[in-house]
């Protein structure tokens, strides 16, 4: 969704643009953070990930939504993350 760093040197036209931004102010009105937030949370959730595999950042595909709590007594913001794995780093086995 928000995968910059595969998008760099790429252009973009004015309607992905408007899109990018809509879908940035959604999230930041659904779970209350910043975009900058979001942003610093997906890099950190790269870098732990890349540790241990080789993934396909340009499917990367991280969002905020609202889902049903647990306990079935509201809604609570959930982080959803569609991740393609190219290749499991060794493990030491």
């Amino acid at each position: 969704m928000f995968n910059l760093f595969s998008r760099l040197g790429r252009k973009r036209s004015s309607k992905d643009v408007a899109k990018e931004r809509l879908k940035l102010v959604l999230i930041h009105d659904r779970a209350n953070v910043s975009p900058q937030f979001l942003e610093m949370v997906k890099g950190e959730i790269i870098k732990v990930i890349r540790n241990y595999m080789e993934i396909d950042e340009s499917a990367l595909d991280i969002k905020l939504t609202k889902t049903v709590s647990d306990e079935g007594k509201g809604v609570v913001p959930a982080l959803i993350a569609n991740i393609p794995i190219k290749s499991v780093k060794n493990s030491g086995k």
